[in-house]
């Protein structure tokens, strides 16, 4: 999954390369604490910074052989070190490299992925500004209520997406503790300062209280900001695709050249990007579950969320910018085709203005608000069964109930503008977003 969906830094970043890396950072950090107490000399100092390399076809076997990969590490570490390996690890305990190193591939994903979301948030504001007075049709349970606007549409998602962004950026901050405090998180065979040093290389801060791991909550945390963002793109996603339907086709995704939409039907331009997105988005629902119940681990710790983290936390960030960036590229090239927005807006014969008129009868008429609405859904019916019969203004304003209503209040009840009067204003309270640096 992640070779797949990817971008190359964030493959990297997730390689047992990678990994090791850290975890030889972490480990040499620890001996420069002790060194600087004068337990390492110089020259075992030079030694372990000099020699401290590994091999991970190396590691892989040694691992098939002890079922550990810590201690893998360990010995491959200590067979090109040589005698002053001994100093390596001391004090520590596995979770003290694993969890911490793992704290820091989560912060160093987030920075990929906060990058990825400024960009969309970009796109999809420059899309609701350059849209913003263009008429849609709005929908309620998927039929025809009132009019709104494509921007005004677009922006409700940006607004979405923003607090999606302060939400795992929040969770961001609280993915950046390590714990580097022994076996059940007592220090009792290293002392404190041992962890701070290391950890302030690394730019991460202590647990508070630790026990053998670093607590999964916080994990939960980042993950359920993800899915909660995904749900986000896909609800983006989703509105892209019904406006799509050919029934409509008022927007569409991008179409590329040479893309093939069917292998047996050469017409078919089908919304497979947000439909993939869609798709991903239930993925990250389900890994965001698996990380809240890696929560509860038995006493000080056991390792049933080890084998599960290996799954979820590098497919769900390498997922996650993956959907950002097709989503960018989606609203970057959306396909707007104003004719069908406009012929669809027509499709119901007036119908959308109803709520208006219910307002322009009540108070031109000074009839009771039943009465009115009684009237007015009477007509809204007959609209509806005879959509090329007369419009709902021609049956309106027909009804000798009704004729008292002048011509220019019934304008001002069927101009499309009067409903979208406070667009500015809405626009006016949203933040764009922040310039790029």
């Amino acid at each position: 999954m992640i070779d797949r969906y990817s971008s190359k830094e964030m493959r990297h970043l997730w390689s047992l390369q990678r990994k090791f890396e850290i975890w030889k950072d972490i480990e040499i950090f620890a001996c420069e604490y002790w060194h600087s107490l004068g337990q390492i000399s110089d020259d075992e100092m030079n030694n372990i910074r000099l020699k401290a390399n590994f091999s991970v076809e190396r590691i892989l076997e040694i691992e098939n052989e002890t079922h550990h990969d810590v201690i893998a590490f360990l010995t491959n570490m200590a067979e090109n070190i040589g005698p002053a390996s001994r100093h390596v690890h001391y004090g520590l305990t596995s979770s003290d490299v694993v969890d911490t190193a793992l704290s820091y591939q989560l912060a160093e994903a987030g920075g990929w992925i906060l990058s990825a979301w400024d960009s969309l948030l970009a796109s999809v504001y420059r899309q609701a500004v350059k849209y913003k007075k263009l008429p849609v049709v709005g929908r309620t349970h998927g039929v025809h209520a009132e009019p709104t606007t494509l921007g005004l549409k677009l922006l409700g998602y940006y607004t979405e997406l923003q607090r999606g962004r302060d939400r795992f950026a929040a969770a961001l901050e609280d993915i950046k503790f390590g714990k580097i405090s022994g076996a059940v998180g007592t220090y009792s065979q290293l002392p404190p300062e041992l962890e701070e040093y290391v950890l302030g290389k690394l730019g991460l801060k202590p647990e508070p209280v630790s026990t053998q791991v670093v607590p999964r909550d916080r994990h939960a945390h980042y993950l359920n900001a993800l899915a909660l963002g995904a749900a986000a793109l896909s609800r983006l996603a989703q509105e892209i695709r019904l406006m799509q339907k050919t029934e409509s086709r008022e927007i569409e995704e991008p179409f590329q050249k040479g893309q093939k939409g069917s292998s047996a039907m050469p017409h078919k331009r089908n919304p497979i990007l947000c439909e993939r997105i869609c798709g991903l988005a239930r993925v990250l629902a389900g890994y965001s579950q698996t990380a809240w119940q890696n929560i509860g681990l038995w006493h000080e710790r056991d390792i049933s969320h080890s084998g599960a983290e290996r799954v979820i936390l590098p497919d769900a960030t390498s997922l996650f910018e993956y959907m950002l960036q097709k989503m960018e590229f989606v609203i970057t090239n959306l396909q707007v085709h104003e004719e069908n927005i406009k012929r669809v807006l027509g499709q119901t014969k007036g119908l959308l203005f109803s709520s208006r008129a219910l307002l322009t009868v009540t108070s031109v008429v000074k009839i009771s608000r039943e009465e009115a609405y009684q009237i007015i859904q009477q007509e809204a019916m007959a609209v509806w069964a005879d959509l090329n019969g007369p419009d709902l203004r021609q049956r309106l304003s027909s009804r000798d109930e009704l004729k008292s209503i002048p011509d220019s209040a019934w304008d001002e009840v069927f101009d499309i503008t009067s409903f979208l009067k406070h667009v500015d204003f809405i626009f006016a309270r949203v933040t764009p977003p922040a310039k790029p640096n």
